[in-house]
């Protein structure tokens, strides 16, 4: 078995933005960086790309996991990846949250999948994830 730890998986579909803003690849980074920072997580290495025609990925690599925005500038659409674990689980949310109110999106879809409650076994009874 392996040791149990807690994690929370956040999915937000945020659309009705902006197509401006949508391709906005400062503003996004800003938003994400403050988002992740509001929030109390620790942020190890940001990366951002600007794709042509239109359209932005920003990912950010945190000491607690990840985070990532894809835009779709032509349809007015963000899609919105956080996952944290450990102490600063609940920062997911916060994280989604404090996007929702920066980017204000017309319309908006978040999930959240709690992640590693309870010790995982393999197939063999053997100790491990995925295994």
């Amino acid at each position: 078995m392996t040791a149990e730890f807690t994690g929370r998986h956040v999915l937000a579909e945020f659309g009705g933005v902006d197509g401006t803003l949508c391709d906005d690849l400062d503003r996004l980074t800003a938003a994400l960086h403050a988002a992740l920072t509001t929030a109390g997580v620790t942020i190890c290495e940001m990366v951002s790309k600007q794709f042509e025609p239109h359209g932005v990925t920003v990912l950010a690599l945190l000491a607690e996991s990840h985070a990532s925005l894809h835009t779709y500038p032509e349809s007015g659409d963000i899609f919105v990846d956080v996952f944290t674990c450990g102490t600063s689980a609940d920062s997911a949310e916060a994280v989604a949250e404090y996007l929702r109110a920066a980017l204000s999106p017309r319309r908006v879809q978040i999930s959240t999948v709690r992640r590693g409650r309870a010790p995982v076994r393999d197939r063999d009874g053997a100790g491990g994830i995925g295994g």
